[in-house]
């Protein structure tokens, strides 16, 4: 199976959301998936990037889904793999590797 190259998105913001007392802050999460990808899927490439729904976004998308998060439509952090939402409150990683290895990524 040929790999395709992960787009990990991870939508927060700096308060914490109300439902998800205990969790892991939204920066948190981010910094998280990022060591924890890299180790299960080492020398595999992939992007992540962070958007804080509190700032002012002007690329179309990311304020759609910053307004659905503002909506209750979503949980944050949100977590889009390819455009595919793997996670939203408290973000479990089995999901997140599941999709990556949907993709093509071999864990070692």
């Amino acid at each position: 199976m040929e790999q395709t190259k992960a787009m990990i998105e991870v939508y927060g913001a700096d308060i914490q959301c109300a439902s998800c007392v205990n969790a892991p802050s939204s920066k948190d999460t981010y910094e998280w998936l990022q060591a924890a990808i890299d180790r299960k899927f080492p020398n595999q490439p992939f992007s992540i990037r962070y958007i804080d729904i509190e700032s002012e976004l002007t690329d179309a998308r990311d304020l759609d889904y910053a307004n659905r998060i503002h909506e209750d439509e979503f949980f944050y952090p949100l977590v889009l793999i390819n455009n595919e939402v793997v996670g939203e409150g408290y973000v479990q990683i089995k999901p997140v590797f599941t999709a990556l290895e949907k993709l093509g990524y071999i864990s070692i």
